[in-house]
């Protein structure tokens, strides 16, 4: 069966943590944990966050399709629990563990920035494309990473403060954003760094979902990727043809 020609795209949506802004790092660990300590063991602790990011990914996707409870900021602050426990190798006081999950939430060091982060965005509104902003995280979180990434906190359409009903990555969150542009979700283009619980989850609302691999780590996902946010406006111009069949990975 022939795939049918792609739809223009009137909006395109941007995951925040690690695709607009960066995030699960070495550095924002570093500063939440330890600011003023040893330095962390960087092999280690990049593979201690790779390692628990991936299964953040499948436990979000799990909640999505019913196989566990779904996700909530609860269950986001156990996963940085569950991170600060395997950067550190160990368990940590329970009094530690919470005031470092704290500090994480609530940064007040310089973020780390993407250099292709702003001019892409300015690229996609000089196209006549409206851009967004989606999260699962805190509101005033997300405002605050994207003010000190350079970027405009009226980008930001859907975060926690939506409620849980339009919670990440529930097929009615993607739609609400959508719509808060003005577009169907056949009209627009989703690119986030996760991807069972950014890119498939998105694609579940006939968004055309783009994954953002910039380590080119995820060779083997057969799901539309790129691996740089510069790639974004050509590919939004001028998209591929639509796989005839859902995008998955081996």
């Amino acid at each position: 069966m022939a795939a049918e020609p792609a739809v223009a795209a009137q909006a395109v949506l941007l995951d925040l943590d690690d695709t607009l802004v960066p995030w699960q790092t070495l550095t924002h660990w570093q500063w939440a944990w330890k600011p003023r300590g040893p330095v962390l063991a960087e092999r280690h602790a990049h593979a201690a966050i790779k390692r628990c990011v991936h299964a953040w990914d499948r436990r979000r996707w799990a909640g999505l399709v019913g196989e566990q409870p779904a996700t909530d900021l609860a269950s986001y602050r156990d996963f940085l629990r569950s991170t600060l426990e395997s950067v550190a190798g160990h368990p940590l006081p329970a009094a530690e563990s919470e005031a470092v999950v704290e500090r994480f939430l609530h940064p007040a060091h310089e973020f780390e920035r993407f250099a292709d982060a702003e001019a892409c965005v300015r690229s996609l509104q000089a196209g006549s494309r409206q851009v967004g902003v989606v999260t699962y995280l805190p509101q005033e979180v997300a405002r605050t990473m994207l003010h000190r990434a350079g970027l405009s906190e009226s980008l930001l359409v859907l975060s926690d403060a939506d409620g849980p009903e339009l919670s990440l990555p529930k097929a009615a969150g993607f739609r609400a954003a959508a719509k808060r542009l003005g577009a169907k979700p056949s009209q627009t283009v989703f690119v986030g760094d996760l991807f069972w619980s950014d890119v498939r989850a998105a694609g579940r609302t006939g968004m055309r979902s783009l994954l953002l691999d910039r380590q080119d780590a995820s060779s083997r996902v057969t799901a539309a990727r790129i691996r740089s946010l510069s790639e974004l406006p050509g590919w939004v111009a001028a998209p591929p043809v639509p796989e005839a069949s859902d995008p998955a990975v081996s």
